[in-house]
């Protein structure tokens, strides 16, 4: 333990002499309470860096960091305000001691001093009574350096305030419980990111990263966040890294030449670089002496507004410059204290004792007063996170010290009791309230910037706003876009497709595909699949490349149309005509006229025609069930009674005069139990019997189909499957019109009076015909046209008996009433006998 101790106390001895402040320095400022800067005056890129034992890297030969200088005399004019202020911490004096960490292990030496007391740092199990020099930090700048200061700190709780690293590692509470910071994480960059390039429809971009955990970091941050937003990135490059002298070697020029190569190959115009700034100074360089133009550039919040890569005028030639950094808050009075050192001249000569490399800048001044104009007009963004962070600790040191309008207690602080007193802070600061949220980040809105060159307005204009509280990018202004006409540059690796075309992929990104239409009948709904276009719904349809299905337009047979007129008309005068008849055989019903066309049989005939008459209408308008019903049993039952009893009269014709006389007694039988009712009504049975087992095997509820022809039609029926029992049922009325048509060509003979042949040949042969040329019909064709075939075969029959049938005998009885007399068949029959003798 002894020599554990000395080497601890032999280090801290090497750290008073490294780090003791050189007097007249702009890197201390002596107060009741000390706070710690680490800021990074001048900046090594991140590349292999050899160094000697035990030996501290010399800043000042490393390039110098103009925003760096910016930020530690941020911290100098907060804490002179604080000073001057009477209100916030009175009689106390707030001092603070800065420390340039121009590399990583710059950070570890700044630290362990912060950390001792009297240039010692004791072994001690309980350091709750411990007092450091400081009593916080602020700073430092890249992610890196701040896990390395915050292992430390965290070990005695001692309060850390970062201004510009935004690792989302940093929001680990349970690694960095001692860490807080006022810029958003590097998940809130990014998601402005995205939204920026959603807003603008680009989906084909190229993603730079530098060679270091930050460009890993958040390169990987954005493939991740991109995954599920339909932006794809056409290829990732790690850049080299530069040499701390910025000398580009061989293998860098031509690592940079590849790059720069495949950015002009490749179709995106989009590219998205995360790097620190020194590391881009090469690289444009090369991307300038290529002639690489037409391009979007979107800085990360590292190199947003670097006002030396700004300084590159050329750049202008190369696209459109966007970067994502803090919002920006000008700080009254900053702006003549930072310039008021070059006015007075350089600072008088230093004191060689304690002066060190980390805390000297000989060259800061004249470096950053050349670049004040940007410093001035960008709008002092990052300067306002330190300059919050140094209140956030003066409010903090308010509460704990109780502090009221006159003085504070001025007791020892001890850095865990200061940190839960940073927690707490909730105050408004030039117009922004600044507090820390769980993870112990302030949320602090960003911008969207776009770089110009113009110095008589902001190099870094605002043209968007990101609000963390919300994940929202919002107030989107104009920009002024480095193309013809000032048009947004288009960077897809395919077109959009156009509404109603679904996307086929092509290759492996999902960006990248090919626009095919939405067949008739189909539809692309976007929300659910951009890849698949959905079928539609059997009531509805859809024309090629549409979004949504539109109802089909039902069919079925209207009165306004004219085949429907006409056969009305038909049916209209069937059934006056039949009506007529009716009369006529009623008043005449004893003569023999009406007694040799059947008697009491006629008006069996008569009165079902009517009733099919009547039925005809049920075939116009939407179908229903009833209607239905009435189709597939009214009319059938109707017509086979018709039918059935010409059937039973021409063979009963026959054999009065053929069969009477062979076979008398199976004529006696035939009369005497009324042979021709007994056989209509076995047929009329038989008919219902296969009308009713129809039913029971079909509904008789009306369905819809697609129009074969016309898919945007919706055919309104009967139910087809009702087709095969409708042939059935067919068939048996063809059988009854063949038989009677036989026996009427059998009796073709007979006397002219009783001689019925004739009409009940021409009634069977046009029932037949149509009824067979219907059924061929219903097999090749479907719809409305069916229907309107069969109403018109329909009425057709039925003119066909009432009027084939019916008709000669009315014109006989009003006509040529001498022969509807009995003597006159008298004489015909006997007429008729002696020929046959």
């Amino acid at each position: 333990m002894g020599t554990l101790v000395r080497t601890v106390c032999s280090l801290f001895l090497l750290l008073q002499v490294l780090t003791e402040p050189a007097e007249n320095s702009d890197f201390y400022l002596a107060g009741d309470y000390l706070l710690g800067g680490l800021f990074t005056l001048h900046a090594n890129v991140k590349g292999t860096v050899h160094l000697n034992f035990l030996q501290v890297p010399k800043c000042k030969e490393y390039e110098m960091k103009v925003l760096g200088y910016n930020l530690m005399q941020a911290m100098r004019f907060a804490v002179e305000e604080i000073n001057n202020q009477s209100s916030l911490l009175p009689g106390v004096l707030l001092g603070y001691e800065m420390v340039d960490v121009c590399y990583t292990s710059n950070n570890v030496q700044p630290v362990l001093y912060f950390l001792a007391q009297d240039y010692l740092l004791p072994i001690q199990e309980d350091y709750s009574h411990y007092v450091p020099r400081v009593v916080a930090v602020i700073g430092p700048e890249n992610s890196e350096s701040v896990m390395t200061v915050a292992n430390f700190l965290s070990l005695l709780l001692l309060p850390q305030i970062t201004y510009s690293a935004i690792s989302d590692q940093l929001r680990d509470k349970q690694r960095f419980p001692a860490l807080l910071r006022t810029m958003p994480s590097a998940d809130h960059h990014v998601e402005a990111i995205a939204q920026l390039m959603l807003h603008f429809g680009w989906n084909w971009i190229v993603v730079l990263v530098s060679s270091d955990d930050y460009g890993r970091d958040n390169g990987q941050r954005l493939n991740e966040r991109l995954a599920g937003r339909d932006i794809c990135i056409a290829f990732q490059e790690a850049l080299p890294t530069p040499q701390p002298n910025q000398v580009m070697t061989a293998d860098e020029r031509e690592r940079l030449g590849a790059i720069v190569d495949k950015l002009q190959q490749s179709t995106a115009r989009v590219v998205v670089v995360f790097s620190p700034d020194l590391a881009l100074h090469n690289f444009f360089r090369e991307v300038l002496r290529r002639n690489f133009t037409g391009a979007v550039w979107i800085a990360s919040e590292s190199w947003a507004i670097d006002p030396v890569l700004h300084n590159f005028t050329e750049l202008h030639r190369t696209g459109t410059f966007l970067g994502v950094t803090t919002k920006s808050v000008p700080i009254p009075g900053f702006s003549e204290f930072r310039v008021r050192r070059w006015q007075a001249g350089p600072p008088p000569g230093r004191s060689n004792r304690g002066s060190t490399c980390n805390q000297e800048c000989d060259d800061c001044f004249n470096t950053t007063e050349s670049f004040n104009t940007i410093l001035t007009l960008s709008g002092e963004r990052v300067v306002y996170s330190v300059y919050a962070a140094v209140y956030a600790m003066a409010h903090a040191l308010h509460s704990l010290l109780g502090c009221g309008d006159t003085g504070c207690t001025k007791e020892v602080v001890y850095p865990w009791k200061l940190l839960k007193e940073v927690w707490k802070v909730n105050f408004t600061l030039l117009g922004h309230q600044i507090f820390f949220d769980q993870q112990g980040d302030m949320p602090m809105p960003l911008e969207i910037i776009q770089w110009q060159w113009d110095l008589s307005q902001s190099p870094f204009q605002s043209v968007a706003s990101y609000y963390p509280m919300q994940r929202q990018l919002k107030d989107i202004h104009d920009i002024s876009w480095h193309t013809p006409n000032n048009t947004v540059p288009m960077s897809m690796c395919s077109k959009q497709c156009q509404s109603g075309q679904r996307k086929k992929p092509v290759g492996v990104h999902p960006c990248c595909f090919e626009c095919i239409d939405c067949l008739p009948g189909t539809f692309l709904n976007q929300a659910a699949d951009e890849y698949d276009c959905q079928p539609c719904p059997s009531n509805k349809w859809s024309h090629r490349k549409d979004t949504s299905c539109f109802k089909r337009r039902l069919a079925f047979l209207e009165w306004h149309e004219a085949p429907t007129i006409i056969v009305a008309l038909l049916a209209a005068l069937g059934f006056l005509s039949t009506l007529a008849i009716l009369v006529i055989f009623w008043r005449h019903f004893q003569t023999p006229m009406v007694r040799s066309a059947g008697g009491p049989m006629c008006f069996l005939m008569l009165m079902p025609l009517l009733l099919a008459y009547m039925v005809v209408p049920v075939y116009v308008g939407p179908p229903t069930v009833s209607t239905c019903l009435c189709r597939q049993t009214l009319f059938p039952v109707c017509f086979t009674i018709c039918i059935s009893c010409i059937t039973v009269r021409s063979f009963q014709i026959v054999c009065i005069f053929k069969m009477a006389s062979r076979l008398p007694r199976a004529y006696s039988y035939w009369a005497h139990y009324h042979g021709p009712y007994v056989s209509v009504a076995f047929i009329t049975a038989l008919k219902v019997a296969i009308v009713v087992g129809n039913l029971l095997t079909t509904s008789p509820s009306p369905t819809t189909r697609a129009d074969p022809d016309d898919p945007q039609i919706m055919i309104l029926s009967c139910n087809p499957n009702f087709r095969g029992g409708l042939l059935f049922s067919t068939g048996l009325d063809l059988a009854l019109s063949v038989v009677g048509f036989s026996f009427a060509y059998t009796g073709k003979e007979l006397p002219t009076n009783y001689n019925e042949a004739k009409f009940i040949t021409l009634s069977m042969t046009i029932y037949f015909t149509s009824s067979v040329s219907l059924c061929t019909f219903m097999s090749v064709y479907s719809g409305v046209l069916v229907t309107i075939m069969d109403l018109s075969v329909t009425v057709l029959n039925l003119l066909a008996i009432s009027l084939g049938y019916f008709g000669p005998k009315c014109y006989m009885i009003l006509f040529y009433p001498e022969r509807n007399t009995q003597a006159y068949f008298n004489t015909m029959i006997q007429g008729y006998t002696m020929r046959k003798d």
